[in-house]
């Protein structure tokens, strides 16, 4: 997640005096407003239940009125912050830390908490309408949604609640996944925007978890809309017999055998984005780049109008960041692409002695960043023998309690943690001594930033020879 607190406004009290309120965007989008005192209770908080050693340096208090350059220096410091406890493993994870965030997201929209009927659609367009409260999080919701459509209580780990913009010409666009520390309803109301809407969509980029998905009529229902679905947007590369082929499996009705079909096309399993632009091979060249199969995949328009096509596997991009070029200034929270201009970088092992730092200039550049640490997180899970599956334990704060009298205890879907006790992976840098393997807080990039905005990538240290 990419946190960032691009600027402050003074407000009046309920008192009648004035304070500085800080505007918390996540994501490129407004997610709350908060006062410095709310965020020095929440490092208190994060003090007591992890100490001093884990939880970082707070910007100190002032005895005296501010001036304008100590409200910015306190700003970038705050953000700093916000950053730092965010990428922490432990911090950033912690129902302390999420429940804060929920919290100021309902406070700042002034949405309170009631019942509410919450629309959710599915890949073909069906709605799913389910009875939420207004302040349930993401995984509440995905649960009513499981319910509602009876989908096994061991496949929601399959799934995850995305939001997305519709175009003008049927299509529609990723803006995020929804996380653990927002409030989907509250989320997508504050948008004040039809455009934009819940979509459920499968979590997982290995196509062999299609048949754990398959084994249940529900599951199998879902990934057969989906697959449909992507194939009649055209972000699969099907030939003129492939589609007679499916044309002939829809009429019999037969879906797992055109999901395993579907399974041998190119770009299956892929989420493809919106065109926009590259610094690769050269400066300012068009791409349409899509997210699968442990890659990144560039159809790109070069300056001679020639189409050019090549992808970058995750495993050798040694590490990414995501940088905003502009901070935000509308009130409103709406993802509206004049308000910034997002990238995406990483560094690339482009052969066996080079690094590279490539560019992608798109809104959608934090989508593709969490595209990119979900399947490192897939990658190491999977080399370590672990599993997609739901676990369940009982939240530390206070339960939810619906109308119908049901308690929401389980939480979000999860991978397996890896093995401990497995064979560790060997060293790039004890594979590549020609590559200099330089700490990341000394990275050589354009507007180079701090070590804080980058994401590390473990899967890079784990390729061998033969990915070479």
């Amino acid at each position: 997640m990419h946190f960032s607190i691009p600027e402050t406004e003074t407000c009046n009290s309920d008192s009648g005096g004035q304070y500085v309120a800080y505007s918390i965007h996540v994501n490129g989008v407004l997610h709350c407003r908060v006062r410095y005192s709310q965020l020095f209770g929440l490092h208190e908080q994060l003090k007591k239940e992890y100490g001093n050693n884990v939880v970082p340096v707070f910007p100190p208090k002032k005895l005296f009125t501010l001036t304008p350059s100590e409200v910015e220096q306190r700003r970038e410091q705050l953000e700093k912050y916000m950053q730092a406890v965010r990428q922490d493993p432990v911090l950033g994870s912690s129902e302390t830390f999420n429940s804060f965030l929920r919290r100021s997201q309902q406070e700042t929209q002034q949405i309170p908490t009631e019942e509410a009927q919450l629309e959710v659609f599915l890949s073909n367009g069906q709605k799913v309408k389910v009875s939420i409260l207004t302040s349930d999080q993401t995984e509440d919701v995905l649960e009513a949604v499981g319910a509602k459509l009876d989908l096994p209580e061991e496949l929601i780990g399959y799934f995850s609640l995305y939001l997305i913009k519709d175009g003008v010409d049927g299509s529609f666009s990723f803006v995020r996944k929804l996380q653990e520390f927002e409030l989907p309803y509250v989320s997508v109301t504050s948008l004040r925007n039809r455009d934009y809407k819940i979509i459920l969509r499968k979590s997982f980029w290995d196509s062999s978890y299609d048949d754990d998905v398959m084994e249940k009529r529900v599951g199998l229902n879902l990934l057969y809309a989906q697959t449909v679905s992507d194939i009649e947007r055209g972000w699969l590369q099907v030939s003129k017999e492939q589609l007679q082929q499916l044309k002939s499996l829809q009429e019999k009705v037969s879906k797992k055998e055109f999901i395993q079909l579907a399974q041998t096309l190119k770009y299956y399993g892929y989420l493809k984005f919106e065109p926009c632009i590259t610094d690769f091979p050269e400066k300012g060249c068009q791409v349409i780049v899509s997210a699968g199969n442990n890659e990144l995949n560039f159809q790109v328009k070069l300056p001679n109008e020639q189409i050019k096509e090549g992808s970058f596997k995750v495993t050798r991009m040694r590490c990414w960041r995501v940088t905003s070029s502009v901070p935000f200034s509308n009130g409103t929270g709406s993802p509206n692409k004049s308000e910034a201009r997002l990238e995406l970088a990483f560094e690339y092992l482009m052969s066996k002695d080079r690094l590279q730092w490539i560019t992608i200039s798109s809104p959608q550049a934090i989508m593709m960043s969490i595209c990119l640490q979900s399947m490192v997180d897939e990658l190491m899970v999977k080399k370590s023998g672990g599993s997609i599956k739901k676990l369940s334990r009982k939240r530390q704060s206070c339960l939810v309690r619906r109308s119908d009298s049901q308690q929401a205890v389980k939480s979000p879907p999860m991978l397996d943690s890896p093995d401990g006790s497995r064979e560790p992976i060997a060293k790039l840098s004890s594979k590549l001594s020609s590559v200099s393997l330089r700490g990341i807080s000394n990275s050589s990039s354009n507007n180079d930033v701090s070590a804080e905005d980058f994401h590390g990538n473990y899967a890079f240290e784990g390729i061998g020879d033969d990915d070479l």
